[in-house]
Parts: structure tokens; C-alpha cells; sequence
């Protein structure tokens, strides 16, 4: 009897256990429920909230454009200007075959937006400069009567506004010329380097263009324009003319055709491009000493033109002094 009694009291302790434990599961349950409920309701807050800011944001944007959507609508209108310029009927004589190849050595990431700025520039400058020179000239006479000067004045605004954008291209273009001229010998070392680990020439140029395009930015954009055109099945030769003739540099000209010399019948090209590196820097340092003398022949020409009279009066000036004493007490006397 007293065994009975012990084992209805151990599964009686073992069920209010086994109660206990599936109460506190169920308690467990009921708050990861309510907590998650909570964290869904304050989403739910949340991206209503975010929705709502959303809205007015765009709507803001849609009444009152930003400076960036003006600037960009500015610009695209001055490109669909430009290109109806550029297509239509003055459009040969507003951008000729010469300033398409200048346009072109500007380097700038779209040259068809640059060809349509520039003819747009052209156009308008040519016709708002001769207007500008005949208001300010009004009825002034200078040297002319005042039809000639009227006259003069016009075609001299016509003449500006005609070449101001060329200059400023050759401008642009004058400095990446030198600074072609710089990057060059880098170019050089990379590409002796490149070639020494065992790498092929289309390998060596791909990573100067991806992972030196920073350091080379001249020659690194000239080089990955090189490369898309010869992906498009021009021969590298074809692809390389542009950086070979159009920046008149005698060693850009040579590197280019050891490049496609090595591409188009193999061989090593360390011991030349070493060589070549040594001759360029050789020429650098010439081009150095050279401006040094002429900086040297122009700080001559200011020191006798600045120090000359200073020097003259400390030296002769006692003596000037003394004569003009004594030739105005001789016509005193």
C-alpha cells in the first residue's frame, strides 16, 4: 500500500512537472508572440512613417526642381542645340574636320556632347560679341569715323567669338600634350615591368588602364580607347594611330610602334624598353637644364633692370653730386 501511494505521488509530481514546464513553454510562446506582434505594428509605424516623408519628398522634388535636374536639363538642352547645329546646314562650317580631331584629343568622356557644346558656344559667341562691341563702341570715334569704327569693332567681336572656343580647346589640348610628356616615362616602367613577370602585351596594357589610370591620367584614357577599339576588331596599329600622331611627340611615337611591333611578331622587349626609359629620361633631364639657363638668362635680364640703377646711384652718385656743386658755384661765380 505505502509503494502505491509513493508511485502515485511520483507521477503525480511527475505531471504537475510536466504542467509546469509546458505552462512556462506556453508562456514563453505567448511573449515571443506579443513581442513580435509589437515589432510588426512599430514596422508597420515605420515604414508608414518613411512612405509618408517619401511622398512629400517627391512631391517637393516634382514642384520645385533642385539645382542639379536644372543644371542637367540645361545641359542636354545645350547638347539637342548643339546637335541640330552640328547636323543642319552652317554645321560644316561651325565645327570643321580640324576641330573634330581637337575635340578628340581633348580627351573629354563624350565627345559628341563636346562637339555639340562647342558649336553651340561658336554660335552663340559669334553673334553675341559683334552685338556687345556695337553697343559699347555707340557713337564713339576711334581713330575712324564712326561707321569704320562701328565696323571694326563688329568684326573684331565676330573674330573672337569665333576662335574663343578653338583657343580653349587648344589650350586643353597643349596640356595634355605635356602632360603625356610627363606621364611617359611611368608608362615605360610599367610596361618593362609588366612584360618582365611574363605577361602578354594585351594583358600589360588592360592593367595600366585599369589600375593605373589615376597616376596616367592622359595616357591611361588614350590607352583604354586604344583597347575598346581594338575589341571592336580594329588591328593595333589602327587602334594606336590617334596616341601616335596626335600628340607630335617623337617617343610616345616610338613606344607605340615597339608596341605593335612586339604585338604583331613577338619577341622580348625588356632590354628596349630599359633602353628607351634611359633615353627619355636623359632627354628630361636635357629639357631641365635647358629651362633652367633660360630661367637663369630672364633673372639676368631683371636683376640688371631692377639692381643696375641702385647700383649706378651708390656708386656714381658722390660723384654726380660733386660736379653739379661744382658747375653751380662756377656759374655762381
Amino acid at each position: 500500500m505505502d509503494g502505491m501511494m509513493a508511485a502515485m505521488q511520483g507521477n503525480l509530481a511527475l505531471a504537475a512537472a510536466t504542467a509546469l514546464l509546458a505552462l512556462a513553454f506556453l508562456s514563453l510562446a505567448l511573449g515571443l508572440a506579443l513581442r513580435a506582434a509589437r515589432q510588426g505594428r512599430n514596422r508597420r509605424v515605420v515604414d508608414r512613417a518613411l512612405a509618408a516623408r517619401d511622398r512629400r519628398r517627391a512631391e517637393q522634388a516634382a514642384d520645385v526642381p533642385d539645382a542639379a535636374s536644372r543644371m542637367e536639363a540645361v545641359k542636354a538642352m545645350a547638347q539637342s542645340v548643339g546637335d541640330r547645329l552640328e547636323h543642319g546646314r552652317m554645321g560644316d562650317a561651325l565645327l570643321a574636320e580640324e576641330d573634330r580631331k581637337l575635340i578628340d584629343m581633348c580627351g573629354y568622356a563624350d565627345a559628341g556632347r563636346a562637339r555639340a557644346v562647342f558649336v553651340l558656344a561658336r554660335a552663340a559667341l559669334a553673334v553675341a560679341l559683334p552685338v556687345a562691341a556695337w553697343l559699347l563702341v555707340g557713337d564713339r570715334v576711334l581713330l575712324l569715323s564712326g561707321g569704320m569704327t562701328k565696323g571694326v569693332a563688329v568684326f573684331v567681336g565676330l573674330a573672337l567669338g569665333w576662335m574663343l572656343p578653338k583657343w580653349a580647346l587648344l589650350r586643353r589640348a597643349g596640356e595634355r600634350r605635356r602632360m603625356a610628356v610627363t606621364e611617359l616615362p611611368l608608362l615605360i616602367d610599367l610596361l618593362r615591368l609588366l612584360q618582365g613577370v611574363g605577361l602578354s602585351t594585351d594583358q600589360s596594357l588592360h592593367i595600366v588602364v585599369t589600375e593605373f589610370q589615376r597616376v596616367l591620367p592622359v595616357l591611361g584614357h588614350e590607352l583604354r580607347v586604344a583597347n575598346e577599339q581594338y575589341a571592336r576588331g580594329r588591328t593595333r596599329e589602327q587602334s594606336l594611330s590617334r596616341l601616335m600622331n596626335g600628340f607630335d611627340n617623337d617617343d610616345l611615337n616610338a613606344i607605340c610602334r615597339l608596341i605593335v611591333q612586339v604585338d604583331r611578331h613577338g619577341g622580348a622587349v625588356q632590354e628596349p624598353l630599359t633602353r628607351f626609359g634611359e633615353r627619355v629620361r636623359e632627354r628630361r633631364k636635357l629639357d631641365l637644364r635647358e629651362k633652367v639657363a633660360r630661367i637663369t638668362v630672364k633673372m639676368t635680364g631683371v636683376m640688371v633692370i631692377t639692381l643696375l640703377p641702385a647700383l649706378l646711384i651708390v656708386t656714381g652718385g658722390a660723384g654726380l653730386l660733386a660736379v653739379m656743386r661744382g658747375l653751380a658755384r662756377v656759374g655762381g661765380g
